[in-house]
C-alpha cells in the first residue's frame, strides 16, 4: 500500500455544488487515465447534472468500486462526495 492510501480522509461536509463537481471532474479524469471507462463514463456532463443523477452515479460507482480495493483513492473521494450530497441545491 503505497503511503497516499494510507492517509486518513478529512471529513468535509460543507461541500457546495461547485466543489462536488469539481471532485467528480477529478474523478472522472482519474478514472479516464486508468483506462476505466464505465467509471469515467458515469461522471462525463456532471457540470449541471441533476441531483437525483449525481446521487444515483456516485452510488453506483461506489458500488463498482466495492470489489476494487486498489481503487481506493477514487473510492474515498467519492465517498466525501456522497457525504455532502444534502449539499446539492
Amino acid at each position: 500500500m503505497a503511503a497516499d492510501d494510507e492517509k486518513t480522509t478529512k471529513l468535509v461536509t460543507n461541500l457546495d455544488r461547485q466543489a462536488i463537481e469539481s471532485t467528480l471532474v477529478q474523478v472522472r479524469r482519474e478514472a479516464q487515465s486508468a483506462n476505466l471507462r464505465d467509471l469515467a463514463d458515469m461522471f462525463n456532463g456532471v457540470e449541471g447534472m441533476p441531483r437525483a443523477l449525481i446521487e444515483r452515479n456516485v452510488k453506483n460507482a461506489l458500488e463498482w468500486l466495492a470489489d476494487k480495493p486498489q481503487l481506493n483513492r477514487i473510492a474515498s473521494q467519492l465517498e466525501l462526495v456522497g457525504l455532502n450530497l444534502p449539499n446539492l441545491k
